[in-house]
């Protein structure tokens, strides 16, 4: 029998790329997914996707920036469908540039997404957990964290954050709540899409040599969920085989 079957998962990041990849898969394997972004549209049509292929699905737009958007979507995964077992905090923006560009705004956006937008699920989520008894913690990091390089060191700097204090909360979550942090390699995503143009170019050059299929990060995603409660995975990477 399925460890993912049943599970009720909150998703963010969900209306594309790795988190979309992720929504689809453990709905597929019987989870009921909850799923937030900023794109509402996209959001409506994935629901609408899951549902009509048998599984269970809801949304709610959700700002990571914003506290009160994460405290929705746990609120709405409980109301819905009586508790939460699993958050992906999945959104994450990648502002790269080089720092004597001093683009103090892009760091703060990163900050503020990569970082805070991860502790306010955490806000949102630990509280339920405890409640519960149970719960689980996916934090979707990088390799950037990993292998520091040029114009990326506010990006990895808020991905380390996040694997630094996914670490801290898994050792204060006793032997009843899970934590996990993914770090995927170069993934064919939108990532690139807020970058400058030249920054840009570079990236979606390096992502049509390597790039995997979001796809490949979702089924680790779904192998850390599917494992029974005994079973803590900490820390997986998956990158493109050719990526240095």
């Amino acid at each position: 029998m399925s460890h993912i079957e049943g599970k009720v998962v909150a998703i963010t990041g969900a209306s594309s790329g790795i988190g979309e990849a992720t929504a689809l898969l453990l709905a597929e394997r019987g989870a009921k997914v909850v799923l937030g972004a900023r794109r509402p549209d996209r959001l409506e049509a994935l629901t609408a996707r899951i549902v009509k292929a048998g599984g269970h699905a809801a949304y709610a737009p959700t700002d990571v920036k914003r506290r009160e958007d994460l405290h929705g979507l746990v609120d709405l995964a409980c109301d819905r469908y009586g508790r939460l077992d699993v958050l992906v905090s999945n959104a994450g923006v990648g502002l790269i540039s080089p720092m004597d560009e001093l683009r103090v705004e892009d760091w703060e956006e990163m900050i503020d997404v990569n970082l805070k937008g991860v502790l306010y699920g955490i806000a949102a989520a630990l509280p339920v957990f405890r409640r519960q008894g149970f719960g689980h913690f996916v934090n979707t990091v990088s390799t950037a964290g990993l292998r520091i390089v040029p114009r990326q060191s506010v990006y990895a700097a808020t991905k380390n954050a996040v694997r630094t204090l996914s670490e801290g909360l898994r050792q204060e979550a006793g032997g009843n709540l899970r934590v996990t942090v993914v770090s995927p390699g170069m993934t064919r995503t939108e990532f690139a899409d807020s970058m400058t143009p030249e920054m840009r170019s570079e990236v979606l050059d390096t992502m049509e040599k390597i790039a995997i299929a979001p796809e490949a990060i979702a089924r680790a995603i779904a192998f850390a969920v599917e494992q029974p409660a005994t079973v803590d995975v900490g820390d997986i990477v998956v990158r493109p085989t050719a990526q240095s």
